[in-house]
């Protein structure tokens, strides 16, 4: 039985403070978001999109088959892999994920991570994904991280926002939702709580898992 879920990976940051690229960072012998998506294969997810904004061409220029990605869905570890392109990545992380979600199949659920948030083991991934709610989130120790699952009811409401809106965030619209439809999941992994967005964060989170 098919998954019915699909994994959005968002990448269009300017990346202005790690001064490169963050899913273009190297990580052991590859690059840092190749082996986000390799940690997504290890789960029964099937479908990933990523979603792309500042920086596009770099990650084209090091990962060629990204471009491919654009037209058509590429295989990439038994996955199948679309790449989305936000021509206005200056309107915010909320504009790439509402121009991702705006090509996803309507009846599927969407589960959500940024690139500077490393993903869990698969075992624990494995748990949220097969968690049933409108919203399921990961924690650790009582605090919340990612990735967070939406079901379609949820994220559909959410192509619907203005994105100049001060409020167009997805914590502010999960706080909104009833506590009953909220799902937390209790986590092993602290990786849900980091933020690799600095150089410093970067080279931490490296002799941490090295």
């Amino acid at each position: 039985m098919g998954n019915k879920s699909i994994f959005v990976l968002l990448a269009g940051g300017k990346s202005e403070r790690m001064g490169v690229a963050k899913g273009l960072l190297k990580y052991k012998q590859t690059y840092w978001i190749l082996e986000q998506l390799n940690r997504i294969s290890k789960t029964t997810i099937s479908e990933v999109y990523i979603g792309l904004g500042y920086n596009h061409q770099h990650y084209f220029d090091a990962i060629p088959w990204f471009e491919n990605g654009l037209e058509n869905f590429v295989d990439f570890q038994g996955m199948k892999i679309k790449v989305i392109l936000n021509k206005n990545p200056e309107m915010g992380s909320f504009s790439t994920l509402q121009t991702v979600l705006t090509v996803i199949d309507s009846t599927k659920n969407v589960i959500l991570n940024p690139i500077d948030i490393p993903l869990l083991n698969s075992k624990e991934l494995t748990k949220l994904i097969s968690t049933e709610n409108e919203i399921v989130i990961p924690t650790f120790e009582g605090k919340n991280g990612h990735p967070i699952k939406m079901s379609c009811k949820f994220w559909q409401q959410l192509l619907l926002l203005n994105v100049n809106d001060e409020t167009t965030r997805l914590d502010y619209q999960i706080k909104k939702i009833s506590p009953i439809k909220i799902s937390k999941i209790e986590i092993l992994d602290n990786a849900i709580l980091k933020n690799l967005n600095t150089k410093t964060a970067w080279i931490s989170f490296l002799n941490e898992t090295h």
